[in-house]
């Protein structure tokens, strides 16, 4: 990825984590979810759906050349290629990602989340049925999706806030339950 396409990256993510509401969608606000089944490629706990969170284990992400740390979550089972970003306040899904983990919206749906330097960021609130991040389990997380103009899928605050103890060190992210 070029320089130039990090730093836009970067002010999307940092847009939509400073500008997201810190309060919850209402139910009858967030779009329909629904998703198919998938292989999911990281440890994952197997464990019935509940609005219980599984946070058990210890998972230890590499510095990719970059300098950022890359993941491939589980989202309502299917699995996404992620950037970890610890300045965003939710995850932020591509459009591309959001379609292929089921979720449907329409144009009348995307509304201004936020304000940047090159103006408004527009976006569409919606609550994860299901994250799975090696063997941490999630329900019910607050995310956006992006239609247009994010390179990869953030995982932000939404999810990260929830792991007991991520520690970044000497190239290292490590998530762990203690």
């Amino acid at each position: 990825m070029k320089i130039g396409g990090i730093l836009a990256l970067g002010a999307v993510a940092c847009v939509v984590g400073m500008m997201m509401p810190s309060d919850q969608v209402p139910e009858e606000q967030a779009p329909a979810m629904t998703a198919e089944a998938a292989n999911v490629p990281v440890v994952a706990a197997a464990q019935e759906a509940s609005s219980i969170d599984y946070l058990t284990g210890e998972m230890v992400l590499q510095a990719q050349a970059d300098g950022h740390f890359y993941a491939t979550p589980s989202i309502n089972m299917v699995p996404v290629d992620a950037l970890i970003d610890t300045g965003a306040s939710v995850v932020a899904l591509t459009g591309s990602d959001a379609t292929a983990i089921g979720l449907q919206w329409s144009d009348s749906d995307v509304r201004v989340i936020g304000q940047g330097a090159s103006g408004e960021v527009r976006g569409v609130p919606v609550r994860l049925d299901k994250v799975e991040l090696g063997s941490f389990e999630l329900h019910d997380v607050d995310a956006v999706i992006i239609p247009e103009g994010l390179g990869i899928t953030l995982l932000g605050q939404s999810v990260l806030s929830r792991i007991p103890n991520v520690a970044i060190s000497e190239g290292q992210m490590n998530l762990s339950d203690y």
